[in-house]
């Protein structure tokens, strides 16, 4: 499923543990992993300095840089699945360009999971690849939930029954399989979105027809996975997408969750977010967020 894997880095420790975990994948997969670093000019371009001093500073984020990706080499223990790079110019578009460039099927990054004001104004490097690449993207913070990085023995797939949310069970499946995890198909009823306002419940019948629909989607998910000797379960649950799925990570000590996202960008995306956006910014547990131009290809 993934024959290339790149890991941008910054040698911070939410990177290290994104670039653990993407060896463990590189393992399984018997994957190419290219460790990259940026170097952003534009970080000394507005230094009210002399040309020299910007060169120095050049300089140290260059050999920062270069230590970033030697430390992922220096983890892979001298593999020579493992190529490093480093990089000038913006790093978000550099990660995309060079993405594209060398045919990646999957993207492995940290992130700091930040939230507030300046998050929507500035943005992340991580959110911003996540939002504009056209492959999976999997995130991951360093915490105790992801050490170490040994594998996965239990994946949340969770489902609305939509075609963005189809695009991430090929690739949940695929990675349960490698893991011999278990997988737990999900689906939540956003009963205070379907109400005509806050105050009132939708239909019974209608709420009762979305609920077998519903049911139906990660039983669907489930019987894949128990064909392939895995075990799963399947569950729906009422309340707000975000909060029960991020209860039900850590009820059930979820390692991994793999869900779609609908790439939708612009400012109706700033304000209004995503379920997958905000668990990308919450949930302690690495996220695979998964684009629907990924359904079919694999």
């Amino acid at each position: 499923m993934y024959d290339t894997i790149l890991v941008p880095t910054d040698g911070s420790d939410h990177a290290a543990r994104a670039a653990e975990q993407a060896l463990t994948l590189a393992d399984w997969f018997d994957a190419t992993v290219h460790a990259i670093s940026v170097v952003d000019t534009n970080a000394a371009s507005g230094l009210l300095s002399s040309g020299s001093v910007r060169r120095e500073f050049m300089s140290q984020l260059e050999d920062g840089a270069e230590h970033a990706v030697e430390t992922v080499e220096t983890m892979a223990d001298g593999s020579s699945a493992v190529q490093t790079a480093v990089l000038r110019g913006e790093p978000k578009k550099k990660i995309l360009a060079y993405a594209t460039d060398i045919d990646a099927e999957l993207i492995v990054m940290g992130t700091h999971g930040r939230s507030g004001v300046s998050r929507f104004v500035a943005g992340s490097v991580t959110e911003h690849v996540v939002r504009r690449a056209e492959i999976p993207v999997l995130t991951v913070r360093a915490n105790e939930r992801t050490e170490p990085a040994d594998g996965y023995d239990e994946i949340l797939v969770p489902t609305d029954g939509s075609d963005a949310a189809g695009a991430a069970v090929d690739h949940g499946l695929e990675l349960a399989r490698a893991a011999d995890a278990r997988v737990h198909a999900v689906t939540v009823l956003d009963t205070g979105d379907m109400a005509a306002s806050p105050t009132l419940t939708p239909p019974t019948e209608v709420l009762k027809q979305l609920e077998t629909e519903r049911q139906n989607a990660t039983d669907e998910i489930a019987a894949r996975a128990r064909e392939d000797g895995l075990a799963a379960t399947s569950t729906v649950l009422e309340g707000q997408p975000e909060r029960e799925l991020l209860e039900y990570i850590d009820d059930h000590e979820i390692d991994l969750v793999v869900m779609g996202t609908h790439g939708r960008s612009g400012i109706d995306r700033l304000l209004l977010g995503s379920t997958t956006e905000r668990l990308l910014r919450h949930a302690s547990t690495p996220i695979l967020a998964v684009t629907p131009s990924e359904e079919g290809d694999n």
